[in-house]
């Protein structure tokens, strides 16, 4: 099942404080970028976040679930209605996520 736009928005709205938050749709999902680095992704109306320590201390419960069949696990988010707790969850992860990855040159 493939993310609504409605869902997208919701996220994106609710996560509107932050600045530079972007997203890139892939295969009917989004990936979610915070000031240049992947955050998480938006799966089948989910809101899924890396798995960095920060977020795991930050969050009250911690479920992972593979965004789609043999994917890495991600950190379900069940706050979304929250947009306190997401813009500090996103602010807490940012130190910890990784740099993105340089794209090859084409020769």
């Amino acid at each position: 099942m493939a993310t609504s736009k409605d869902y997208l928005q919701f996220i994106l709205g609710q996560l509107s404080d932050l600045e530079e938050i972007t997203y890139r749709a892939m295969m009917g999902e989004y990936i979610i970028y915070y000031r240049g680095k992947i955050a998480g992704e938006i799966c089948d109306n989910r809101l899924l976040v890396k798995p960095v320590t920060s977020a795991i201390n930050y969050m009250d419960s911690v479920c992972y679930e593979a965004p789609y069949e043999g994917a890495k696990e991600m950190l379900l988010v069940d706050e979304i209605d929250d947009k306190n707790y997401l813009t500090g969850l996103f602010e807490a992860m940012y130190d910890e996520l990784p740099m993105p990855k340089p794209k090859k040159k084409k020769s």
